[in-house]
């Protein structure tokens, strides 16, 4: 957008550097200052005021103010309109700019015998969901499912937890950023499809392939099927960035983020370029496998991260044999990843045994949620059933503990 330039929702408007202040009317800001500015009319309904800052502009969001609930009138009295904006880009400049937008669409409304006292200050962390965000405006919620150990079938539970969520009926994407070991597209049976390259308001954008009810992008996508991904950290950092940034989600209700295992490069670059909203862990019972857990649910409690767990899952909890269905074998130990839930004060969202059939059903492409009346299915519904409670429950929670190192215990 060149400099003083703001296109207004009434109609186009300009202003050079050196016009009045009064003229820009959008811009991202941000800021805690006083502006006093003179208005119109002895008594003004609070209906007036949302009417004249609608057509301000959020540059960073796109969308008006008044729409995305950024006003807050705090009060009406004695000819003194006292405002609350909030703005998406912190910058001292982006705050004066939004100030001066507010109060020139008030006066150019509403006429200069009011005083305006406008306090400008910059949404929070916790208010970044949704139409909020820069990043992936129009998904509600993103949630990482991750894994401190491989092979502990992260890839199998989210395959699971994004067609699940699908055929409860929301709008629901997965983007497989386990880089260097991609599953998802065998897991949809979209192995040798290639997403397409769409044209959105002027760019270039890649579209999500759709099965199942869910969208799905993954690295595994541009690559052929004997290709290894062989990439540094920085490398394997933009493609991953480039699946985010690069690609149209659309409005989605769930956007569930497959990551890689471990806590390394892209772990890091993942939660500061993507507005995680929760994340789901899992792991075995296994005491091999918890210890990774248990690093794993630090790294994402570090005050530089701070992302809230949604809970965890214990995958492979015990083997049943076809043949011998009252029997419960646990080959990796029992109730490893509960006990650590309960150490960690995060929900348990229940076990998933050993079960041929959800192996059978991610090699054939074809997710086992989506078999109706398999023992799959009967314990995998409880916990979508958990992970929806404790999504509603998640803005209630605090965010998350202040991080305590795990030799502080």
């Amino acid at each position: 957008m060149a400099n003083g330039e703001w296109r207004v929702a009434s109609g186009e408007w300009r202003m050079s550097r050196d016009s009045s202040p009064f003229s820009i009317l959008h811009s991202p800001f941000q800021a805690v200052h006083l502006c006093p500015v003179i208005f119109n009319t002895m008594s003004i309904s609070r209906h007036a005021i949302l009417d004249a800052l609608s057509s301000v502009i959020e540059p960073d969001l796109k969308k008006d103010i008044v729409s995305l609930n950024l006003v807050k009138i705090i009060d009406v009295k004695d000819q003194v309109i006292h405002l609350e904006v909030k703005v998406s880009n912190p910058a001292m400049h982006s705050k004066m700019r939004m100030r001066e937008a507010v109060t020139f669409a008030i006066e150019r409304t509403l006429g200069k015998d009011f005083n305006v006292e406008c306090d400008i200050v910059a949404i929070s962390g916790d208010e970044r969901h949704g139409e909020l965000r820069k990043v992936l405006p129009g998904v509600k919620h993103i949630i990482a499912v991750a894994s401190g150990k491989g092979g502990v079938g992260k890839s199998t539970v989210s395959a699971n937890l994004a067609a699940g969520m699908a055929r409860r009926g929301y709008k629901v994407g997965l983007l497989d950023a386990d880089i260097y070991g991609p599953s998802a597209p065998t897991m949809f049976d979209l192995v040798y499809e290639k997403p397409r390259v769409i044209d959105v308001e002027g760019k270039s954008m890649l579209e999500p392939i759709e099965q199942y009810g869910v969208k799905v992008l993954s690295i595994g996508f541009f690559a052929e099927v004997n290709q290894a991904a062989v990439w540094r950290g920085p490398m394997a950092t933009k493609a991953l960035n480039q699946l985010v940034n690069d690609a149209y989600w659309g409005p989605l209700d769930y956007l569930f983020l497959d990551l890689p295992p471990g806590t390394g490069d892209i772990h890091l670059s993942i939660v500061q370029s993507v507005p995680l909203d929760g994340v789901v862990l899992v792991s075995t019972p296994q005491t091999v496998a918890l210890a990774d857990a248990r690093k794993g649910a630090y790294m994402f409690r570090m005050p530089a991260i701070n992302i809230p767990m949604v809970g965890m899952i214990e995958n492979m909890a015990w083997f049943t044999p076809e043949e011998l269905p009252d029997n419960k074998y646990y080959l990796f130990g029992k109730d490893g990843a509960k006990h650590l839930a309960e150490e960690l004060e995060v929900p348990f969202l229940g076990p998933l045994p050993l079960i041929q059939g959800i192996r059978e059903a991610g090699d054939s492409g074809r997710p086992a949620i989506m078999q109706e009346g398999t023992q799959a299915v009967e314990h995998l519904n409880p916990i979508l059933d958990n992970f929806e409670r404790e999504m509603r429950m998640l803005p209630f929670r605090k965010k998350t503990k202040e991080a305590v190192s795990p030799d502080q215990h």
